[in-house]
């Protein structure tokens, strides 16, 4: 495959991609370096902001261990230049960079100084890819929103499609109305692949009035897998490899959904950046509708409704709070939202449990919270006491797929088997391709 031709930039604005996902595990995070390095090999000005919170981020996938984040940059202890990483094929990564939302929370100075040199930075390079922040939490859904393309990767687990679909749903509700494009990773093959989205997309079709952008699909492999646990990315392999040709393949499907959107007419840190002043302005942190205005909305009712929540929550803002206060106050809040429990009244609920920073509990109060979550989950849907019969082993038939390991590369497969005579037994050709033919037929 040889290498194209980069594509025509503006080199005062980069084209931004996130690359999303409604949970964890759905292998984001290797998607979205996978592709930057790919796109980076290719001769173009590559820079990926590791805006992830999870543990597994960016820099420890290449083997590289950041020094400083965007943290230190907010304590004035360095500039955004020096937490930049430098791997394979020129990539530069900015490790910490799900710390832009903490700018909000600065004042108005120090927080344009940061966007500010977040500016100057991304008008440096072609592509800037943000590895979000999994989930329905307010830094996840800006860094979404700051960008022209968002890639949403999910995983034939239905578990995957359900959360992709709810992430879909507030998007859209919040102001959100470019396509998502969806990546089908860990398929089993290309039907798979198609199939899953074709069920997601029918799902937004029916309930959001919306189709879906397919971007394609990702391979389950071992090779992909073994990259991960070695910090030796596919995309270092030679193009000729499958695992790393299909985010060739990637690569050409982005630059053709790219060139079907408009240009943005600004980026990710001047998007930041009236974040920040309409922040600094109203306390109730939502979604900026830079786009368009929710239609047939009642203005003095939402006013009244942003009011009362303001107010809830200047008062909470002030420390100490009287536990007995708080607990009145959100009880009540729950039984109004419970007065009628309909499917966005069960929506709410599962963003303000996603929204809850949990790994901040200690070990016994998540023990606590576990078991009281998985007695209401049994008062909500009972489990079955039905035990059905284990099902036979060949039942679960796969998409047939060439194993590289066993009997290596195909070109000697084609070789061997052209050398081997026409009377030989199943036997010995099976131990000439091993390797392991004792007779030297």
């Amino acid at each position: 495959m040889n290498a194209r031709e980069p594509v025509k930039h503006n080199p005062n604005q980069p084209r931004t991609i996130a690359i999303t996902g409604g949970k964890g595990g759905v292998g984001k995070t290797s998607v979205a370096l996978n592709l930057a390095l790919t796109l980076a090999r290719q001769d173009n000005r590559v820079l990926l902001l590791d805006g992830d919170t999870d543990l597994a981020n960016v820099s420890i996938m290449v083997g590289l261990y950041p020094r400083k984040t965007l943290a230190n940059v907010m304590a004035g202890e360095c500039r955004l230049e020096d937490t930049i990483l430098e791997t394979d094929y020129g990539l530069h990564i900015v490790p910490g960079a799900s710390g832009v939302q903490e700018c909000m929370d600065m004042g108005p100075t120090e927080s344009l100084r940061i966007l500010r040199a977040l500016y100057n930075l991304e008008n440096r390079y072609d592509y800037v890819i943000t590895d979000t922040a999994a989930g329905l939490q307010a830094a996840g859904l800006h860094m979404i929103a700051a960008t022209e393309l968002a890639c949403m990767v999910v995983t034939p687990d239905p578990a995957s499609l359900t959360d992709a679909f709810s992430l879909i749903k507030v998007l859209r509700r919040r102001g959100y109305n470019r396509i998502p494009s969806i990546l089908v990773n860990m398929a089993q093959g290309a039907s798979q692949a198609r199939s899953v989205f074709q069920r997601l997309d029918a799902a937004a079709q029916r309930h959001l009035g919306i189709s879906l952008h397919y971007m394609g699909g990702i391979w389950r492999d071992e090779t992909l897998r073994q990259s991960v646990l070695n910090q030796k990315p596919v995309a270092l392999l030679p193009v000729s490899d499958p695992s790393c040709r299909q985010f060739h393949t990637l690569a050409d499907m982005l630059d053709v959904r790219l060139s079907q959107l408009p240009r943005r007419k600004a980026g990710i840190a001047a998007y930041w950046h009236k974040v920040s002043k309409r922040e600094s302005a109203n306390p109730l942190k939502t979604l900026a509708k830079s786009e368009s205005q929710t239609e047939n909305e009642a203005p003095a009712l939402k006013d009244q409704c942003l009011k009362a929540v303001g107010e809830i929550e200047a008062v909470f803002s002030q420390a100490p709070v009287d536990p007995l206060l708080r607990y009145e106050a959100f009880t009540r809040l729950f039984a109004l939202l419970g007065s009628t429990l309909d499917s966005d009244a069960i929506e709410i609920v599962q963003t303000g449990l996603g929204s809850f920073q949990w790994e901040d509990l200690s070990s016994e109060r998540k023990n606590h919270l576990a078991i009281h979550l998985r007695e209401l989950a049994d008062q909500i849907s009972p489990p079955t006491r039905e035990l059905k019969p284990p099902e036979p082993a060949h039942a679960v038939l796969r998409e047939p797929f060439y194993d590289r390991i066993s009997f290596g590369e195909q070109d000697r497969l084609v070789r061997v088997l052209k050398e081997q005579p026409a009377d030989i037994s199943l036997d010995q050709l099976l131990r000439s391709l091993s390797g392991n033919d004792q007779g030297g037929s």
